[in-house]
C-alpha cells in the first residue's frame, strides 16, 4: 500500500482508502462531480470524480473503505486524486488500523505524566477540579483520551487532544519558571482544562468531524460550561477563581478573529494563549516536515501564509 504521505505528482494510484468525507457538487458549467477526501493513517487528500455515473465508480458514503484507481496532480499547491474507478470494499479487504491515525506517543505514559502534574496543584479547589475532570469522570477520560485535537489542522489523530495539552501544561509550567508573576496552579489547570470541550466538539475517528453542539456552540464555550459544571459541585470553590480559570479558557485563542469570546485580561490568560498558539504552530510545521522528501524550498502553505523551508543540514 502507498500511503497518503508518500504520494507525489504524477504518481498512480491503484489501492484502498477510506473515505473520510463525500460531497456532490456542481461545475461552473452545471455539470455534477464529487469532492472526496481519503483517509489513510499517514493523513488525507482531496480527490475527484469527474464522471460519477460513468462505468467503474460504485455507490459509497463517508467512512466507507474504496478501492480508488486514478491519477495524483497537483492544484493550487495541494495534491489531488483525479479518481478514474472507485470500488466500495468489503469487510475483510483491509485493515482498520491502516487508516485511523495515531499519535506516535504513547498514550498511557501520556496520561501518566498529566495525573503527576495533576498532583502538584496546591490549591485544593483546582485540584479537586482536576481530579473531577481526569481521574473520577470516567467518561470524560476515555473520550479524552481518544479525541483528536483538530478536524485537520494540528493533532488530527487519535490522542491529539491528550498529546496537545500535555505539551500546553508542560509549556506553561515552564513559563512558571521563568516568569514568577505567574500563578503556578492557576495557570496549569487552564492549560489542562483549555481544550476540554473538544471530547464534544468533535466526534471520535473515523469520522473526526463536528457535532452539531460543535458547530452551535464551539470548544471554548463548551469547555467554559463544563468547567461551571464541576465547580457548582465542589462545596465552597470560590467565585472568583471559578472567573479568572473561566477567563483563560474563553481568552485562550487571544484574538476576536481567531474565535476567542475575550482578550486576555490576566496574565495567566496572556500565557495560555502563548503556549497554545506555540504547540499548534510547532506541531502543525512538524507535520508539513513530516512529509517532506527532499530538504529546501516547499512551497506557499495557507496556513503560515508563507513558502515553507526545511533546513539543509550538513
Amino acid at each position: 500500500m502507498k500511503f497518503i504521505k508518500d504520494l507525489k505528482p504524477g504518481d498512480r494510484v491503484a489501492d484502498i482508502y477510506m473515505c473520510k468525507h463525500k460531497l456532490c457538487a456542481t461545475t461552473k458549467n452545471g455539470k455534477e462531480y464529487y469532492s472526496v477526501t481519503l483517509q489513510d493513517k499517514t493523513g488525507t487528500v482531496d480527490a475527484k470524480i469527474w464522471e460519477p455515473g460513468g462505468a467503474g465508480i460504485d455507490e459509497f458514503d463517508d467512512t466507507d473503505y474504496i478501492d480508488v484507481f486514478g491519477e495524483v496532480t497537483s492544484f493550487n499547491g495541494a495534491l489531488q486524486i483525479n479518481v478514474k474507478r472507485a470500488r466500495k470494499c468489503h469487510e475483510g479487504e483491509y485493515d482498520p488500523a491502516l487508516y485511523l491515525p495515531v499519535s506516535s506517543k504513547d498514550n498511557d505514559e501520556m496520561y501518566k505524566q498529566l495525573l503527576a502534574i495533576i498532583s502538584t496543584i496546591e490549591n485544593p479547589y483546582l485540584k479537586q477540579l482536576l481530579e473531577e475532570f481526569f481521574v473520577k469522570d470516567t467518561d470524560f477520560v476515555t473520550l479524552f483520551r481518544k479525541s483528536s485535537a483538530a478536524k485537520t489542522v494540528h493533532h488530527a489523530f487519535i490522542g491529539g487532544l491528550l498529546e496537545h495539552t500535555l505539551s500546553v501544561t508542560k509549556l506553561c509550567d515552564y513559563y512558571c519558571t521563568a516568569y514568577p508573576v505567574l500563578k503556578r496552579d492557576l495557570l496549569l489547570t487552564a492549560a489542562m482544562c483549555h481544550d476540554i470541550g473538544k471530547v464534544r466538539e468533535i466526534s471520535l475517528f473515523p469520522v473526526n468531524d463536528y457535532t452539531d453542539e460543535g458547530q452551535f456552540l464551539g470548544h471554548i464555550v463548551m469547555g467554559c460550561e463544563m468547567i461551571g459544571v464541576k465547580a457548582a459541585n465542589i462545596p465552597g470553590f470560590p467565585i472568583l477563581l471559578k472567573q479568572e480559570l473561566q477567563h483563560c479558557i474563553l481568552a485562550h485563542h487571544g484574538e476576536f478573529e481567531y474565535g476567542s469570546p475575550k482578550k486576555p485580561s490576566i496574565i495567566e490568560a496572556v500565557a495560555l494563549n502563548m503556549a497554545d498558539n506555540t504547540d499548534a504552530k510547532m506541531e502543525t510545521f512538524t507535520e508539513l516536515l513530516s512529509n517532506v522528501t527532499e530538504p529546501g524550498w516547499q512551497g506557499y502553505n495557507k496556513f503560515f501564509e508563507t513558502n515553507i523551508y526545511e533546513t539543509k543540514m550538513d
